[in-house]
Parts: structure tokens; sequence; C-alpha cells
């Protein structure tokens, strides 16, 4: 907690002091935090335009700011995993032939070289890709920025564009939403599982048995199943709607929900104007964003595997079962005690965020809102329209909140019209979003004090449902 702290006191101060950042007038301090909370946590929510509002240099600190913070998620995050009795970790090379052994232990030095290597491997890819896609369009020069910023952004999951309309000025280039995608989505499985898919990948030419851990098997049936689910949802919600995608054609259209199912549980790139979208669409894409990626990634949310463990969990009562069980393999109790906890908490906490949001955003309707008219029947009420108020929608805060907290950074344009109290609330969302689940997950894993007396008290059942 206390290095992210550290690494936004450094961006903020750095945003405030540094010469040569910005196009005109400097950032406030409180816009400053919450533009340096929002680059570190990978959120991607801004307050002003980061294309216009920034010099190359103002956007390269950006940069750096989103790279040290996505490598520092990735690293903390692996090394939580790997001490949670160690039920995840990763085979060793020598006992892969072994379908029942895993790696007893990975050293943190190779870890830590390991997320590095992934990291900018991945990231190249990305930008080769986009520098190819851009190059024809905007020029071979003019491209070299806009690929390696839009590659670290989108591997990172955090959202950030050199674009004032992020992406939708490319809503008809199939080919960049397809890569930008595909980068979210392998900044979002977690390293674990990129770990283990480069052995399998190692192995598969000798045709020699690999078994992928139930941690990685969940990740990707999990990630799989949403952006598939959510993808579907998506065009069919948002097909014929001539705001966003209707006037596109079917391959584009397919593109942009594509980037809609994968930014929405992540990274917060957006090719459409989500003020424009259905309701039944931004809803949907608030249930994503709570979910958000898989441990030990880049992405936020409650994770892929929370909400796979908590279906496991319904599924084994609903049948009778003590245990939760997946591919032959009984899930440990702790662990499931772990997913709901964390369910109970990140759901809390955004609940009372999004009441003090609304407590500031949304003003009542005063009498002077209401345009009345003569009722023609001459009944003792006369007609009352609706309320004419400036206030955003209860949706709108929702959105915002739900970005925030889980570390996505999509909008219905209404960070930029959000108060000092809002602002606040939001930046601390970002940073709790961020190192809360990681603090409350390491807590858990914390072993027991010894010299405590373990009892218990005597059962007394509660009626449920």
């Amino acid at each position: 907690m206390l290095s992210f702290l550290l690494l936004v006191t450094i961006g903020t101060t750095g945003l405030m002091w540094l010469p040569g950042l910005y196009t005109g007038p400097g950032l406030s301090w409180l816009d400053a935090l919450f533009t340096a909370t929002s680059a570190v946590c990978v959120t991607g929510l801004v307050v002003v335009d980061t294309a216009t509002y920034f010099t190359r240099s103002g956007q390269l600190f950006i940069l750096m700011l989103i790279q040290m913070g996505g490598l520092g998620i990735i690293t903390f995050t692996s090394l939580i995993i790997l001490a949670l009795g160690r039920r995840l970790s990763l085979r060793s090379s020598e006992l892969t032939l072994d379908s029942t052994s895993f790696a007893p232990h990975v050293q943190p030095a190779h870890l830590l070289r390991d997320v590095v290597l992934f990291t900018f491997s991945i990231e190249l890819l990305g930008a080769i890709g986009l520098f190819l896609a851009w190059g024809p369009e905007i020029g071979w020069q003019q491209a070299i920025w806009p690929a390696i910023f839009h590659s670290v952004s989108a591997f990172c999951n955090a959202g950030f564009s050199t674009f004032s309309s992020n992406l939708m000025g490319f809503q008809d280039r199939p080919i960049v939403l397809v890569i930008i995608s595909a980068l979210i989505v392998l900044g979002g499985i977690g390293f674990l599982t990129l770990e283990e898919l480069r052995m399998w990948l190692l192995v598969r030419h000798r045709k020699t048995r690999f078994r992928f851990s139930v941690h990685s098997r969940l990740v990707l049936i999990t990630t799989a199943i949403l952006i598939i689910v959510s993808w579907s949802a998506f065009s069919f919600l948002e097909w014929n709607n001539r705001l966003t995608i209707g006037s596109l054609d079917p391959v584009e259209k397919l593109a942009n929900t594509l980037l809609q199912s994968t930014t929405a549980r992540t990274a917060g790139f957006n090719s459409i104007d989500y003020s424009h979208a259905s309701v039944s669409s931004n809803f949907l894409s608030i249930l994503m964003m709570a979910i958000g990626g898989s441990p030990g990634s880049t992405a936020g949310g409650i994770k892929t595997t929370t909400l796979a463990l908590i279906i496991l969990l319904a599924w084994s009562r609903l049948r009778g079962q003590s245990l939760a069980t997946f591919a032959g393999r009984s899930i440990p109790e702790e662990t499931i005690q772990r997913a709901v906890g964390l369910f109970v908490a990140a759901f809390t906490v955004m609940t009372v965020a999004l009441l003090i949001v609304t407590l500031a955003e949304i003003k009542p309707p005063q009498p002077q809102d209401y345009i009345a008219s003569d009722n023609p029947d001459h009944s003792a009420q006369p007609h009352v329209a609706a309320p004419q108020s400036s206030s955003p929608s209860f949706l709108a805060c929702m959105f915002e909140v739900t970005s925030a907290f889980n570390t996505v950074g999509l909008s219905m344009n209404l960070t930029t019209t959000l108060g000092a109290l809002s602002r606040s609330v939001l930046t601390f969302l970002m940073f709790l979003g961020r190192v809360g689940p990681l603090i409350f997950t390491a807590a858990l894993a914390l072993p027991r004090q010894h010299g405590l007396r373990r009892f218990r008290y005597a059962y007394e059942d509660v009626i449920v449902g």
C-alpha cells in the first residue's frame, strides 16, 4: 500500500512541479492527484483531455506512471497468490510431465524477471501491430508514439489515450479494435495463467500431456464465457442504435461490440459514446466492470475467479454438496470464504461511495423545475411535466463509481462535471480498488498467531431465505 501511495505522491508532485508537461495552465492539486491516481492505479478516468492538455513530455510522464503501476500490480499480486498456501503456484519445467505435480515455489527473482519479460514482449508486439495499422492512415512517423502509448495503456488496462475521442475515431477500423481487445485480454488474465500457457506451448509439440491448474482453467473458461456472453449481449442491445454503432457495417459492429465486451471489465477504452448507449447496455457494462479481470493481472474488479467460486459454491449447495468442486478437484473452504468476503467488501464499499456521490451530485427537484399546464378536464390537479433538472442520473453516478472502484476508466461523460467532493471520493475509490483487494487477500493469507487457543462457540442455526 505504501509503495503505491508513494508512487501516487511522486506522480502528483511531478504533475504540479515538473516543467513542460502542459500545453496551457497546469492542473490544480486535486486534479493532479486525481490524474496521478488514475494513472498509477491504471484506471483511465480523466478530468482533462490527455491528447490536448498535455505535451508529449506530459503524456510520457503519465505513461511512465501507468507502466510502473502496472508492473507493480502484476508483481505484487503474483507474490501474494504464491503466498496463499502455494495452491495457485506454477508448475516447474521439470515437473510438467506429471499431471499431478506442481512447483512447490517460484523464486521471486525469477517471477520478477518473467513478469518484465512478458510485459515488454506483449507491449512490443502490440505497438508493432498498431504502428502497422495506423501508419498508412496518419503517417508512419506520427504513428510511432500513439502505437507505443496505446499498447502500454491497453496491456496495463489503463484506458488512457492520446486521441481526444479515445478510440471513437476508429469505429470503422476493426483491426485496431481487435488489437486493442487482444492486449486488454492478455493484460487481464494474469501472469500465472500466461506462464502456464507458455509452458503448454513449449511441450505441445512434444505431444506431452500438460494439465493446467484449476486456477488457470477457471480463469480461461470464465474469461471466455464472459467475453462471448457480453459480446453477444452488447451486439444485440446496440446493433440498431444509430447513436453508437447502428450506422456501421456488420464486421465493424462486431469489432466495436468486441471492444465493449473486453474493455468494460478491465480497460476503459471506448469506441462509442456511453452517454448515447442504451440503459440496458450501460447496466451490463456496470456488471462487467464489477467482475473485472483475473488475479495477478493489472485488472480490477472482484476478479473472474471470485465470480466462478461463488457460482461453484451456489451450485454445490443446490446439489446438496458440502464442498465446491471443479475439474475433479475440491476447492478449499478458506478459499471460498475469501471469495465471499471479497465480494461482500467490494459491494459494501461501492454502495457507500454511490450514496455519497448521489447525495453530492443529484439535487432534488425544485418547484421551478416542474412545468405545469392547464388541465383540459378542469380537475383539481393540473398536468405536471417531468422535472427539468441538470443533475446526472442515478445510472450515470453508479456507472462512474463502479468504474472508479474497479479501476476500469469508462465514463458516461460525467467525470469532468463532478464537484470536489465526488472527485475526492473517486480518487479514494481508485486507490482503494487497486490496493484494497490486495491488502484484504494478503491479510486473510497471514498465518494465525501462535499460542492462541483454538475453540468455537456452540452452534445455533439461522433461517435463510
